[in-house]
């Protein structure tokens, strides 16, 4: 049995259904105890980012993880690899999806007059205020960590008419940015664009102190994984103008709960980890998923 644990293709579920017996139960997350249940009996399990692979799930038996997008902080790879379950990422499907949620995102926000429809739903006519809105041509767009997405990102910002620098100390070549340090993207950017897993040495990457260093107005966007930065944080700069606006796709605690700090804050876009979902990014992701899988198992 294939058990997939979060939402996928429809199409590519009926492909695999065809193939071998699937339960597909895009709830799993919200329901530890039936997860551990249906586990036991399957042969590969089909994950996004808030099914936790790790722990005693990895002593169910199943021989394979298909991940539906490319980060794996949930997932115990040690732990996998002791137990000889492979991990198929989906190394490449959905990176023009997070691209261009990073580029548009940032337009948003350097443009701010895209913020202003209660005002204008009020009666206000804040023309002026709309106009000092700035073009995202000219503008230096800063990339810490620079892999496939954060190329792909650097070129739609050089399409757009951006300069590109990028920090990566595992980078092997810095084709289509300038290299620099961390500090130097931080420091010189209008705007930062994470693109770094979560780590130790990641956690907290942009935390008050780093914020502080960042050019007045710059724009932060995380499409990356959340612990990266400091979420209150990044709140406390947008509230005093310092940070001219947000963009944050990742969280420390996903879904947000009642505790968050985001309430009222001004220039910030919230959205619920979807920089790399669009319709065809999923259609991408599915389909190179299911194949990795059904290879694995022996059923294309």
């Amino acid at each position: 049995m294939i058990l997939i644990t979060e939402f996928m293709d429809e199409a590519w579920v009926d492909w695999l259904r065809a193939r071998a017996e699937v339960t597909y139960a895009p709830d799993l997350p919200d329901r530890p105890d039936a997860l551990m249940t249906m586990v036991q009996t399957a042969r590969a399990l089909i994950v996004r980012n808030r099914t936790q692979v790790r722990g005693d799930l990895l002593g169910a038996g199943f021989t394979c993880v298909g991940r539906l997008g490319v980060g794996l902080d949930n997932i115990d790879m040690e732990g996998c690899a002791a137990r000889g379950i492979e991990v198929y990422p989906a190394v490449g499907a959905n990176t023009l999806s997070v691209a261009e949620y990073v580029v548009t995102t940032a337009a948003v926000l350097l443009r701010g007059a895209y913020m202003m429809r209660a005002e204008m739903e009020a009666g206000a006519w804040p023309r002026g205020p709309a106009g000092q809105g700035r073009e995202i041509a000219g503008k230096v767009l800063g990339l810490l960590g620079y892999g496939e997405i954060a190329r792909k990102t650097g070129a739609l910002g050089r399409a757009l008419g951006m300069e590109v620098i990028a920090a990566d100390p595992y980078a092997k070549d810095f084709e289509g940015a300038r290299a620099v340090s961390v500090d130097e993207v931080i420091a010189q950017a209008d705007v930062v664009s994470l693109h770094v897993p979560l780590t130790e040495e990641t956690r907290d990457l942009i935390d008050g102190a780093a914020l502080a260093r960042m050019k007045p107005g710059a724009i932060l966007v995380n499409a990356a994984r959340g612990g990266v930065v400091d979420e209150g944080a990044v709140c406390d700069a947008l509230r005093s103008g310092h940070l001219g606006g947000a963009a944050l796709d990742t969280f420390a605690t996903e879904p947000l709960g009642a505790a968050h700090p985001f309430a009222g804050v001004p220039n910030l876009i919230l959205t619920p980890h979807i920089g790399g979902v669009t319709a065809e990014a999923n259609a991408r992701v599915s389909e190179m998923t299911a194949r990795r899988v059904a290879a694995h198992l022996g059923l294309e």
